[in-house]
Protein backbone atom coordinates (compact mmCIF):
# COMPACT_ATOMS: atom_id res chain seq x y z
CA UNK A 1 0.00 0.00 0.00
CA UNK A 2 1.39 3.77 -0.95
CA UNK A 3 1.66 6.23 1.59
CA UNK A 4 -1.21 8.78 2.19
CA UNK A 5 -1.08 11.75 -0.26
CA UNK A 6 -3.35 14.63 0.44
CA UNK A 7 -5.22 15.86 -2.36
CA UNK A 8 -5.75 19.64 -3.48
CA UNK A 9 -9.11 21.07 -4.34
CA UNK A 10 -7.53 20.87 -7.86
CA UNK A 11 -6.75 17.18 -7.30
CA UNK A 12 -10.17 16.74 -6.03
CA UNK A 13 -12.13 18.23 -9.43
CA UNK A 14 -9.95 15.40 -11.27
CA UNK A 15 -10.55 12.67 -9.57
CA UNK A 16 -14.37 13.91 -9.57
CA UNK A 17 -14.28 13.34 -13.22
CA UNK A 18 -12.63 10.08 -12.52
CA UNK A 19 -15.58 9.15 -9.89
CA UNK A 20 -17.85 10.18 -12.51
CA UNK A 21 -16.50 8.16 -15.52
CA UNK A 22 -16.53 5.15 -12.93
CA UNK A 23 -20.00 5.85 -12.11
CA UNK A 24 -21.53 5.64 -15.65
CA UNK A 25 -18.96 2.30 -15.64
CA UNK A 26 -20.91 0.60 -13.27
CA UNK A 27 -24.24 1.45 -13.57
CA UNK A 28 -23.96 0.56 -17.17
CA UNK A 29 -22.80 -2.58 -16.54
CA UNK A 30 -24.69 -3.74 -13.78
CA UNK A 31 -27.79 -3.60 -16.39
CA UNK A 32 -26.23 -6.82 -17.87
CA UNK A 33 -26.15 -8.76 -14.85
CA UNK A 34 -28.65 -10.84 -15.67
CA UNK A 35 -29.60 -14.83 -16.18
CA UNK A 36 -27.20 -16.49 -18.67
CA UNK A 37 -24.38 -13.88 -19.11
CA UNK A 38 -21.05 -14.87 -18.31
CA UNK A 39 -18.76 -13.12 -15.16
CA UNK A 40 -16.21 -12.80 -18.48
CA UNK A 41 -18.78 -11.40 -20.66
CA UNK A 42 -19.81 -8.72 -17.99
CA UNK A 43 -15.60 -7.91 -17.48
CA UNK A 44 -15.57 -7.26 -21.44
CA UNK A 45 -18.25 -5.01 -21.29
CA UNK A 46 -16.60 -3.03 -18.45
CA UNK A 47 -13.59 -3.16 -20.19
CA UNK A 48 -14.85 -1.49 -23.40
CA UNK A 49 -17.06 1.15 -21.11
CA UNK A 50 -13.80 2.31 -19.73
CA UNK A 51 -11.77 2.64 -22.58
CA UNK A 52 -15.07 4.80 -24.57
CA UNK A 53 -14.65 6.91 -21.82
CA UNK A 54 -10.99 7.57 -22.28
CA UNK A 55 -9.65 5.79 -18.99
CA UNK A 56 -7.92 2.78 -18.54
CA UNK A 57 -8.79 -0.61 -16.32
CA UNK A 58 -7.56 0.01 -12.83
CA UNK A 59 -7.60 -3.28 -11.38
CA UNK A 60 -5.30 -4.38 -14.93
CA UNK A 61 -2.87 -2.29 -13.08
CA UNK A 62 -2.22 -4.51 -10.38
CA UNK A 63 0.35 -7.26 -10.73
CA UNK A 64 -0.69 -10.59 -11.76
CA UNK A 65 -4.57 -9.62 -12.14
CA UNK A 66 -5.73 -9.71 -16.00
CA UNK A 67 -9.06 -8.09 -15.82
CA UNK A 68 -11.14 -4.82 -15.90
CA UNK A 69 -13.46 -6.04 -12.42
CA UNK A 70 -14.01 -9.07 -10.27
CA UNK A 71 -17.31 -10.29 -10.40
CA UNK A 72 -17.97 -12.05 -7.24
CA UNK A 73 -21.07 -14.79 -7.37
CA UNK A 74 -23.35 -15.94 -4.13
CA UNK A 75 -20.49 -16.97 -1.24
CA UNK A 76 -17.85 -15.37 -3.41
CA UNK A 77 -16.92 -11.73 -1.55
CA UNK A 78 -14.33 -10.07 -3.46
CA UNK A 79 -11.27 -10.98 -5.88
CA UNK A 80 -13.13 -13.36 -8.39
CA UNK A 81 -12.14 -13.55 -11.61
CA UNK A 82 -14.25 -13.41 -14.45
CA UNK A 83 -14.42 -17.08 -15.93
CA UNK A 84 -16.99 -18.58 -18.53
CA UNK A 85 -19.32 -19.31 -15.37
CA UNK A 86 -22.68 -18.70 -16.36
CA UNK A 87 -24.59 -16.19 -13.76
CA UNK A 88 -27.99 -17.85 -12.93
CA UNK A 89 -31.87 -16.25 -11.86
CA UNK A 90 -31.41 -16.56 -7.87
CA UNK A 91 -27.97 -15.64 -7.84
CA UNK A 92 -26.35 -12.58 -5.70
CA UNK A 93 -23.54 -10.67 -7.54
CA UNK A 94 -21.13 -8.29 -6.87
CA UNK A 95 -19.57 -6.12 -9.80
CA UNK A 96 -15.98 -4.38 -8.37
CA UNK A 97 -14.77 -2.22 -10.75
CA UNK A 98 -12.22 0.63 -10.89
CA UNK A 99 -10.36 2.96 -13.19
CA UNK A 100 -7.70 5.58 -14.05
CA UNK A 101 -8.57 8.56 -15.86
CA UNK A 102 -5.85 11.56 -16.20
CA UNK A 103 -3.92 9.47 -13.84
CA UNK A 104 -6.30 9.32 -10.94
CA UNK A 105 -8.08 6.19 -9.46
CA UNK A 106 -11.31 5.59 -8.82
CA UNK A 107 -12.87 2.33 -7.23
CA UNK A 108 -16.56 1.20 -6.64
CA UNK A 109 -18.58 -1.86 -6.23
CA UNK A 110 -22.00 -2.61 -5.72
CA UNK A 111 -23.98 -5.81 -5.49
CA UNK A 112 -27.75 -7.10 -6.78
CA UNK A 113 -29.80 -9.56 -6.90
CA UNK A 114 -30.68 -11.77 -10.25
CA UNK A 115 -34.16 -12.40 -11.21
CA UNK A 116 -36.88 -12.84 -8.17
CA UNK A 117 -35.45 -12.04 -5.21
CA UNK A 118 -36.37 -12.88 -1.62
CA UNK A 119 -37.43 -10.35 1.01
CA UNK A 120 -34.07 -11.74 3.14
CA UNK A 121 -31.82 -11.08 0.34
CA UNK A 122 -33.45 -8.01 -0.26
CA UNK A 123 -33.07 -6.89 3.17
CA UNK A 124 -29.26 -7.90 3.31
CA UNK A 125 -28.78 -5.56 0.54
CA UNK A 126 -30.13 -2.78 1.88
CA UNK A 127 -28.04 -3.11 4.93
CA UNK A 128 -24.78 -3.18 3.25
CA UNK A 129 -26.09 -0.01 1.23
CA UNK A 130 -27.29 1.52 4.82
CA UNK A 131 -23.44 0.69 5.96
CA UNK A 132 -21.81 2.63 3.61
CA UNK A 133 -23.96 5.57 3.78
CA UNK A 134 -23.60 5.35 7.77
CA UNK A 135 -19.91 5.31 7.23
CA UNK A 136 -19.74 8.67 5.07
CA UNK A 137 -21.96 10.87 7.04
CA UNK A 138 -18.83 10.49 9.73
CA UNK A 139 -16.58 10.94 7.09
CA UNK A 140 -15.84 14.30 8.69
CA UNK A 141 -12.27 15.63 8.94
CA UNK A 142 -11.98 15.30 12.50
CA UNK A 143 -13.12 12.17 13.63
CA UNK A 144 -11.49 8.78 12.88
CA UNK A 145 -11.04 6.30 10.83
CA UNK A 146 -12.84 4.30 13.51
CA UNK A 147 -15.91 6.51 13.42
CA UNK A 148 -16.60 4.95 9.82
CA UNK A 149 -15.18 1.36 10.71
CA UNK A 150 -18.02 1.38 13.61
CA UNK A 151 -20.39 2.65 11.85
CA UNK A 152 -20.26 -0.35 9.51
CA UNK A 153 -19.63 -3.12 11.57
CA UNK A 154 -22.44 -1.96 14.09
CA UNK A 155 -24.92 -1.39 11.25
CA UNK A 156 -24.22 -4.98 10.03
CA UNK A 157 -24.08 -6.92 13.45
CA UNK A 158 -27.07 -4.99 14.45
CA UNK A 159 -28.94 -6.87 11.79
CA UNK A 160 -27.62 -10.42 12.28
CA UNK A 161 -24.63 -10.02 9.80
CA UNK A 162 -21.00 -10.84 10.00
CA UNK A 163 -18.11 -8.52 8.77
CA UNK A 164 -15.11 -9.83 7.05
CA UNK A 165 -12.17 -8.70 9.01
CA UNK A 166 -9.67 -10.36 6.64
CA UNK A 167 -9.43 -7.18 4.35
CA UNK A 168 -9.88 -3.62 4.21
CA UNK A 169 -10.84 -0.36 2.12
CA UNK A 170 -7.89 1.92 1.26
CA UNK A 171 -7.10 5.24 0.64
CA UNK A 172 -6.69 5.95 -3.30
CA UNK A 173 -5.43 8.94 -5.71
CA UNK A 174 -2.52 8.75 -7.85
CA UNK A 175 -2.36 4.51 -6.78
CA UNK A 176 -5.25 2.61 -6.34
CA UNK A 177 -4.10 1.63 -2.87
CA UNK A 178 -2.89 3.86 -0.63
CA UNK A 179 -3.13 4.44 3.07
CA UNK A 180 -5.00 4.71 5.45
CA UNK A 181 -6.41 1.30 5.74
CA UNK A 182 -10.36 2.12 6.24
CA UNK A 183 -11.21 -1.67 8.07
CA UNK A 184 -15.28 -1.88 8.32
CA UNK A 185 -14.59 -3.36 11.46
CA UNK A 186 -12.97 -1.83 14.84
CA UNK A 187 -9.61 -2.90 13.76
CA UNK A 188 -8.15 -0.62 16.41
CA UNK A 189 -8.76 1.25 19.60
CA UNK A 190 -10.24 4.45 19.01
CA UNK A 191 -7.27 7.08 19.49
CA UNK A 192 -4.99 4.84 18.00
CA UNK A 193 -6.73 4.96 14.15
CA UNK A 194 -5.81 7.51 11.54
CA UNK A 195 -7.28 10.92 12.18
CA UNK A 196 -9.07 12.36 9.21
CA UNK A 197 -8.10 14.91 7.35
CA UNK A 198 -9.16 17.27 4.69
CA UNK A 199 -7.85 16.33 1.62
CA UNK A 200 -8.22 12.52 2.05
CA UNK A 201 -9.77 10.13 -0.85
CA UNK A 202 -11.08 7.06 0.79
CA UNK A 203 -12.61 3.83 -0.57
CA UNK A 204 -15.56 2.96 1.80
CA UNK A 205 -16.30 -0.93 1.24
CA UNK A 206 -18.02 -2.75 3.36
CA UNK A 207 -17.38 -6.76 2.95
CA UNK A 208 -19.96 -9.04 4.90
CA UNK A 209 -21.90 -11.85 4.89
CA UNK A 210 -24.99 -13.77 5.91
CA UNK A 211 -23.16 -15.96 8.03
CA UNK A 212 -20.10 -15.40 10.25
CA UNK A 213 -17.79 -13.44 7.79
CA UNK A 214 -14.78 -15.49 8.02
CA UNK A 215 -13.05 -16.21 4.35
CA UNK A 216 -10.75 -18.55 2.84
CA UNK A 217 -9.32 -18.89 -1.13
CA UNK A 218 -11.67 -20.49 -3.44
CA UNK A 219 -10.81 -21.45 -7.00
CA UNK A 220 -7.01 -22.35 -6.25
CA UNK A 221 -6.65 -18.63 -8.63
CA UNK A 222 -4.76 -16.88 -6.03
CA UNK A 223 -7.23 -14.70 -6.12
CA UNK A 224 -10.83 -15.28 -5.27
CA UNK A 225 -12.17 -15.22 -1.64
CA UNK A 226 -15.36 -16.91 -0.30
CA UNK A 227 -16.79 -16.72 3.13
CA UNK A 228 -15.65 -20.31 4.80
CA UNK A 229 -19.04 -21.29 5.51
CA UNK A 230 -20.73 -20.72 1.98
CA UNK A 231 -22.81 -18.11 3.45
CA UNK A 232 -24.05 -15.42 0.75
CA UNK A 233 -21.55 -12.33 0.34
CA UNK A 234 -22.31 -8.72 0.04
CA UNK A 235 -19.50 -5.77 -1.30
CA UNK A 236 -20.72 -2.01 -1.65
CA UNK A 237 -18.15 0.67 -1.99
CA UNK A 238 -17.52 4.13 -2.89
CA UNK A 239 -14.98 7.14 -3.14
CA UNK A 240 -15.44 9.62 -0.80
CA UNK A 241 -13.36 12.81 -1.04
CA UNK A 242 -13.50 14.34 2.94
CA UNK A 243 -13.43 18.46 2.08
CA UNK A 244 -13.77 21.46 4.17
CA UNK A 245 -17.84 21.01 3.61
CA UNK A 246 -17.53 17.55 4.53
CA UNK A 247 -17.88 14.12 2.59
CA UNK A 248 -18.36 14.70 -1.16
CA UNK A 249 -19.06 10.78 -2.83
CA UNK A 250 -17.24 10.74 -5.98
CA UNK A 251 -18.65 7.92 -7.91
CA UNK A 252 -22.30 8.81 -8.28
Amino acid sequence: MHKLSLKTPLDIEKMILSGKKLAYVRDQTAKFIKHGITSLELDQIATRLIKEVGAVPSFSMVRGYHHATCININDEVVHSVPTNRKIKSGDVVSLDVGLCFDGWHSDTSITVAVGTSTSSINNFLTIGRRSVKKAIEVCIAGNRVWDLSHAMQTTVENAGYGVVTALTGHGIGRYLHEEPAVPCFEAQDYKHSPLLRVGMVLAIEIMYAQGSGEVVYKNDDGWTICTRDGKIAGLFEETVAITKDGPLILTK
